[in-house]
């Protein structure tokens, strides 16, 4: 998935900023910075769910920037969400199957292999969502993502509200499909979760990418150690 020159604007403000990203298959891509340098906005064109005022974003060289979300599910593009966004009254394998079936290719296997990834594939398959922790929830909107075989996997902040155990099984997950040649890209505040997963890093500042690299280099030179947003003035950067 590639992005080039996006531009995002409201109004006097501009959101995006002529940037160019490249999330490369079989590699963890990650995206930090501080709140409002423009994220969300870039991840929501790179998903569809917003359209650039100039740019154009390109999947496997095939220009998608006027394709709408769903259709580029079809076509491989799957997302996570900052806030959950899992069906409370259906259950988790209920949820994954949604995935399944808004997924590119029809593979009767699919909603079993995510559930198993996961760890879903016990008792709790059988839950409704609504009954369920914020780290199961986390796990099961990842399930319903990975069972529509995407090429391409947009991740937002995926581990808002998971304890260390859960980061640290996540990391694991996410590494394997990487390594299985998924491409993934991971927008995310949790800095140790990036330096353990990310084989690239971008931060971003005022709507454009400022530094890109490998994670340790990048990290490293934000001074990582310190648990807030990198850039941020409060951290003494």
């Amino acid at each position: 998935l590639q992005a080039r020159a996006l531009r995002v604007s409201y109004g006097g403000f501009i959101a995006l900023d002529g940037v160019d990203l490249d999330v490369l298959a079989g590699r963890v891509s990650a995206v930090v910075g501080p709140n409002g340098a423009g994220k969300s906005t870039l991840f929501h064109c790179l998903a569809g769910t917003l359209r650039p005022s100039r740019g154009e974003v390109r999947l496997g060289g095939r220009d998608v920037t006027r394709v709408p979300a769903h259709a580029r599910t079809r076509l491989g593009v799957a997302r996570t969400f900052q806030q959950l966004a899992v069906f409370p009254s259906l259950t988790v394998a209920e949820n994954v199957r949604v995935g399944a079936e808004q997924g590119r290719i029809a593979d009767p296997g699919a909603v079993e292999r995510a559930l198993r990834l996961l760890g879903l594939d016990g008792p709790v398959r059988s839950l409704p969502a609504a009954a369920l922790p914020t780290g199961t929830l986390r796990r099961v909107e990842l399930a319903r993502a990975l069972a529509g075989s995407p090429r391409v996997l947009l991740l937002d902040e995926p581990a808002a509200g998971l304890d260390t155990d859960e980061v640290a099984a996540l990391a694991r997950v996410l590494r394997a499909l990487a390594d299985d040649g998924t491409a993934l890209l991971v927008v995310e505040h949790d800095l140790d979760l990036v330096a353990g997963l990310a084989d690239v890093v971008h931060v971003m500042a005022a709507g454009r990418i400022v530094t890109s690299g490998p994670t340790s280099q990048v990290l490293r030179a934000l001074g990582s150690t310190d648990p807030r947003d990198p850039l941020d003035p409060a951290a003494g950067r």
